[in-house]
């Protein structure tokens, strides 16, 4: 391949993923022509394509992008499956493909510019597509509060596990720090400490001193 060639997969390479919402990185060994096709037709049923490319090639392209992790997944032939549709649509045709066995596995990839695991690609595929989140989100706005309370409350339910799945995209274990005390704006000195309750007036004078007086 010509320099001008190897410039010219890059920029599309890079365009590509600019407007890209998921990308995937999978082992391609073995796999037969009949079955390359078949895996284009699938993926282009959920608006996402197959891309190979020379790893030297992808590098260029990931490079200082929101998808620059995929560089440590790369190695050996890799298929590139990338998307600018909703990924759930990518992630359960994905899936679908284990059948193929060794011929197939996923190493990792990227979604709306979050690193995700394998297991975390299979754990998207379980959920909704994105319009009937959507749509269950805003029925649930318009429900009782006692309805979402409940349906919070079961752990089988669609948006609990959308909720778990946004939770592990996000950090799972992640401890949240505790909000630091805000300081007072230059110039300004910090409150005082509340002062101590006044000393009680002093008693009437005794009344013989006062009759000593008369």
């Amino acid at each position: 391949m010509r320099k001008e060639q190897k410039t010219a997969v890059v920029e599309d390479l890079a365009g590509t993923f600019k407007k890209a919402t998921i990308a995937l990185v999978s082992e391609y060994r073995g796999m037969s022509v009949a079955e390359t096709t078949e895996m284009r037709r699938k993926l282009r049923a959920v608006r996402g394509e197959l891309r190979v490319a020379k790893n030297t090639l992808i590098r260029r392209a990931i490079k200082d992008s929101g998808y620059s992790s995929l560089e440590d997944k790369l190695g050996g032939p890799v298929g590139l499956i990338i998307s600018t549709e909703d990924p759930v649509e990518i992630a359960k045709t994905v899936v679908g493909f284990k059948d193929l066995g060794e011929k197939f596995k996923l190493r990792g990839g990227v979604v709306d510019g979050s690193p995700v695991t394998a297991e975390e690609i299979q754990a998207l595929a379980t959920l909704p597509p994105k319009e009937v989140i959507y749509a269950q989100l805003l029925g649930l706005l318009q429900a009782p509060a006692t309805q979402l309370v409940r349906l919070l409350n079961e752990p089988g339910s669609e948006l609990a596990r959308l909720i778990d799945a946004i939770g592990k995209k996000n950090g799972e274990g992640a401890v949240a720090a505790a909000p630091a005390t805000q300081a007072p704006p230059a110039g300004e000195a910090p409150p005082a400490a509340d002062a101590p309750p006044s000393a009680p007036p002093p008693a009437d004078a005794a009344p013989s001193a006062k009759r000593g007086l008369e």
